[in-house]
Formats: C-alpha cells, structure tokens, sequence
C-alpha cells in the first residue's frame, strides 16, 4: 500500500514539473488534407528554367511589414513564444522551435526565415516572367505559409531545393510541408515539375 502511494506521488509531482510542450508554430493559410490535393491536380506541370539568369536581388525582401518590423521580424516574433522586442522591433528574448528538425532555441540570432518556396526554385517555375513587384510581394508574404522560422543548419540544407530533392529532418512534419509547398505555388501560379509532383504526394500520403 504504502509503495503504490508512493508510486503515485512521484508520478503526479513529475507531471505537475514537466513543462507544457511548446507548440508547433504554424503560419496561416495551410490547405485541408483534400484541398491540398485538390491543389495540387490543378497545378500546371512543366520543365523548370535553366536559372541561370536568376538573382537573389530580383526579390526584394524583408521590407516593412508591421510598425518597425520587416518581413523576417514580423514571422520571428509570430512563430516564437513569450517574444519580446526593442523598439527597432529587434527579438531580444523568446524561444522558438524549428518546424523543420524540432529544434529548440532562445535566441533569435540562430535562426533563418525560410522560404517556403526558395526564391530561386519560383524563379525557375514562372517568377522570372512577373514584375519586380510582383516579385517582392512573394518574397514578403505573411498571407499564406511561405515563411518559417527554422534552424539555420535545416535552412542551409534545403538551399533552393524541391521536395523532390530535400525534405525536412522531421519526417512527421512531411504533411504540412507538402500541404504549404502546394499552397504557396497554387497562389502564385507557379509550374512543378513531375518529379516534384511525385515527391509531394507521396508527402501528403503521410497526413492523418
């Protein structure tokens, strides 16, 4: 009797220690399971361009988004918890967690903003015939899932990279990155190619 009480003490004072686990930041504008597979039916597929003639300076990004914030400001103080920033909109204290590979940090130095859709890969699917305008619109957007707060290591991996050819560390977050790659391309307009068609699929056959 005496060691089932004592069993069922500790277990309580354990649970009642461990702190909540931190959510998933999710940004908005992700399909249903159906509509993002409806999404992607409809999306044109197409050889992508050469890009050889692509530059990173033909998307003007991390503009003014909210007060003093830009773009990349603005998603770090939304993905993160308990963000506080200065007056220059600056995250000075948070913690956030890394979408792609679960991992943790508590300052915001260590992080990347992500495209979704690398700059380069809209580039080479339909981006290089849209104005300059245009163009940063898509490198800023906060309206659907195209920027993350992630690990720079993971955003350094990914590069300009399809799903074809990358896929985040984190096997359980397949679904949503297939369902925001989707999303993000069926916004824009945006050609994939047929290995790309394929990959992602395959990504969304891992949604419950």
């Amino acid at each position: 009797m005496r060691l089932s009480i004592t069993i069922a003490v500790s277990a309580a004072i354990t649970a009642w220690a461990a702190p909540a686990p931190m959510p998933m930041p999710i940004p908005p504008g992700i399909p249903s399971d159906d509509g993002a597979r409806a999404a992607l039916d409809n999306l044109i597929v197409a050889v992508p361009g050469s890009g050889s003639d692509y530059n990173r300076t033909l998307f003007p990004h991390w503009i003014t988004i909210s007060g003093t914030c830009d773009a990349r400001e603005f998603v770090l103080k939304r993905d993160g918890a308990g963000v506080v920033v200065n007056s220059a909109c600056v995250p000075t204290s948070g913690s956030w967690i890394s979408p792609y590979d679960n991992a943790a940090f508590t300052n915001a130095s260590k992080l990347d903003i992500d495209h979704m859709v690398p700059l380069k890969n809209a580039w080479i699917s339909g981006a290089s015939d849209w104005t300059t305008p245009q163009r940063q619109a898509f490198a800023n957007d906060i309206t659907i899932p195209q920027l993350w707060a992630v690990s720079a290591s993971s955003n350094r991996s990914k590069g300009d990279k399809s799903p074809d050819k990358w896929k985040p560390p984190l096997s359980s977050f397949y679904c949503t990155y297939a369902k925001s790659w989707i999303e993000v391309k069926s916004s824009y307009a945006l050609t994939i190619s047929s290995a790309e068609k394929t990959a992602l699929d395959s990504m969304l056959d891992t949604c419950e």
